[in-house]
């Protein structure tokens, strides 16, 4: 891990523990842990689209199927969660091996609209097909470990932010590594790739799989902490979110999936005394950014921080 890296990484452990001691407020306990189930979708999408390079529209898809399998299989089986869960990332990576087979043949446009298309199907099902059908179903056990029940809101909060320093830590070493850099090399060029002997067709799945797995973990605690879900949690508009999220931080950067993924969901709340036009001044504050901030938040931050250095130095 890079000395940036290991600095923000501390500071993100600082404020994971401080947080809960200062707020001691319900309501930003709870957007905090909407936040970091949107982060660990959101990382697992910075690594195939920025550092691999390849397009998905259909995590709200794997999202669901962690969601939607750990549920069934707690609740009506019986299992312990954390068996649950484990057993939904599995269904998950299954899903991805058998969607990136072909789907990662194609590049661009045609590999988002064949994501999508995925993400539809797995709506479609749990629509149809899924217990409760389209109004879904409620009674879902608390996530519980070792024989402590996680229920109640601080305790979740270090639960979810505790697996995304976790998730994020692994990401961070991933990306430096040679499967790291090998996923950039792809990212510039897969035809210079292949005369190098990379197999480029078995790393593009596997970074695949990976997204699928974040996603489908995110989907299990969202599942067992609101205890609810139905398939209108999943559709196309949050596989649209969760890149906005994305491409808001800054796709090139891993931090950026975080602060993406917090800035999009505290966002809409403190709009919220807008009322009627909170979502007319939302699309408004993304396109701006869009526009003027297209490398991302934490891109530009980086940036910023290097050239004030520089001036220093130069100045001294």
């Amino acid at each position: 891990m890079k000395k940036g890296d290991s600095i923000a990484f501390f500071v993100l452990i600082f404020l994971i523990i401080l947080l809960p001691v200062l707020s001691g407020s319900t309501y930003t306990l709870t957007v905090g842990i909407f936040s970091g189930i949107n982060a660990l979708v959101a990382i697992g999408l910075c690594i195939l689209m920025g550092y691999a390079g390849q397009v998905s529209l259909g995590q709200a898809g794997f999202y669901g199927i962690g969601a939607y399998v750990s549920s069934v299989l707690s609740l009506h089986i019986g299992l312990p969660i954390v068996i649950s869960t484990i057993f939904a990332m599995i269904v998950a990576a299954i899903a991805a091996v058998i969607l990136s087979v072909p789907a990662l043949r194609l590049k661009g446009h045609y590999l988002a609209v064949a994501t999508l298309g995925f993400g539809e199907i797995i709506y479609i099902i749990l629509n149809e097909w899924g217990p409760g059908g389209p109004s879904g179903f409620g009674d879902i056990p608390h996530f519980s470990l070792l024989g402590y029940t996680v229920d109640s809101t601080t305790g979740y909060f270090y639960l979810i932010w505790g697996l995304v320093a976790a998730v994020m830590f692994f990401s961070i070493n991933l990306i430096h590594s040679r499967t790291g850099r090998a996923l950039r090399a792809i990212h510039e060029s897969e035809l210079a790739c292949n005369a190098m002997g990379l197999n480029v067709v078995a790393l593009k799945i596997k970074v695949f799989i990976l997204s699928a797995v974040y996603a489908s973990l995110a989907g299990s605690l969202y599942a067992h902490y609101v205890t609810f879900i139905s398939p209108s949690s999943f559709s196309l508009f949050y596989s649209i979110l969760v890149l906005m999220m994305v491409i808001v931080g800054g796709i090139t950067n891993l931090w950026g999936a975080i602060i993406g993924a917090v800035v999009i969901t505290v966002l809409p709340e403190l709009l919220r005394r807008f009322e009627e036009l909170d979502v007319l001044v939302y699309g408004l504050i993304l396109t701006l950014s869009l526009m003027f901030f297209k490398k991302g938040l934490v891109p530009i931050l980086i940036e910023k921080i290097k050239k004030l250095r520089g001036f220093a130095v130069a100045k001294h």
